[in-house]
């Protein structure tokens, strides 16, 4: 029973990354209609930031929040490349976005070189009900469900989060009331950047960053947000955590080598059994 709680705990952390990842999809899709397939270089820009500031002898705290910047940074010009031109088409702008990301390998390749990297972080463990977990695993955890928090309040409470809501509920309107639609989109990349980054911060001290890492974290990341229909937040939370859980039970009962395969395979069966579910929902509706 131990053993299963220190798995699920640290599985929850897991999800919790990966949740980042997919908010910061979602609130990109939400108001500017484009799936970002460069949300996973974000992450990694944050965590080789991370550990090269380090390195340099910049203090925790400081060297985290400036390499998030810096992911906030990219999300900014990946926005200008991708919804920069009035007119561009959310197709043309996923394309875009995919350009992007395979640029950024040879920009981080240039930078930081080929090998992995890592960060130091919060050292030590805690026993809860008997199962042992990381203090970084909690620290990600506790991060993650601030950042949802703070994300709904933003977007609820706030005249800018709800002047991107209106842009992705009805840009025509949004623009007939005076909201840069434009504007809003360079803001919602930049935000899927910070949220990306922090992500990126988080994982760097539980597993070495390189610049191919993004490919798992935007399956992962685009797994979990496509369950949420890349429009509801606390439903793509539910399913990156769901992920996060699946992946590390099959690591820790023996089927590591294909705990990814495992885990989407669950995630994609659950969206079978939604997706059939709807039509009976919307019948009872009428």
């Amino acid at each position: 029973m131990s053993a299963f709680l220190t798995y699920l705990l640290n599985g929850l952390a897991v999800g919790s990354a990966i949740a980042l990842i997919a908010s910061g999809l979602v609130v990109i899709h939400r108001v500017t209609g484009v799936v970002n397939f460069a949300q996973g270089t974000f992450a990694v820009v944050a965590g080789l930031c991370t550990s090269s500031l380090l390195g340099l002898g910049v203090p925790h705290g400081v060297s985290e929040v400036a390499a998030v910047l810096a992911a906030a940074l990219a999300g900014l010009l990946t926005g200008l490349a991708a919804v920069g031109r009035p007119g561009t088409s959310p197709l043309s702008s996923l394309i875009v976005t995919l350009g992007v990301g395979v640029l950024a390998y040879a920009v981080e390749i240039v930078l930081w070189g080929d090998q992995p990297r890592s960060a130091p972080g919060l050292a030590g463990s805690v026993t809860l009900a008997g199962a042992r977990i990381q203090t970084q695993h909690l620290l990600v955890i506790g991060v993650a469900a601030a950042a949802f928090a703070l994300l709904a309040l933003f977007f609820g409470r706030t005249y800018l989060g709800k002047a991107l809501t209106a842009c992705a509920s009805n840009p025509y309107a949004a623009r007939v009331v005076g909201i840069d639609v434009r504007r809003m989109g360079l803001l919602a990349f930049a935000l899927g950047g910070l949220l990306g980054g922090i992500a990126g911060v988080l994982v760097t001290p539980l597993r070495p960053i390189s610049f191919d890492t993004d490919v798992t974290l935007i399956v992962n990341g685009f797994a979990a947000a496509v369950f949420g229909a890349l429009t509801r937040p606390v439903v793509t939370l539910a399913g990156a955590l769901l992920l996060g859980v699946a992946e590390t039970m099959a690591a820790g009962y023996g089927y590591g080598a294909h705990q990814l395969e495992v885990a989407l395979g669950l995630m994609l069966v659950v969206m079978i059994v939604q997706a059939g579910r709807r039509p009976a929902i919307s019948q009872e509706s009428a």
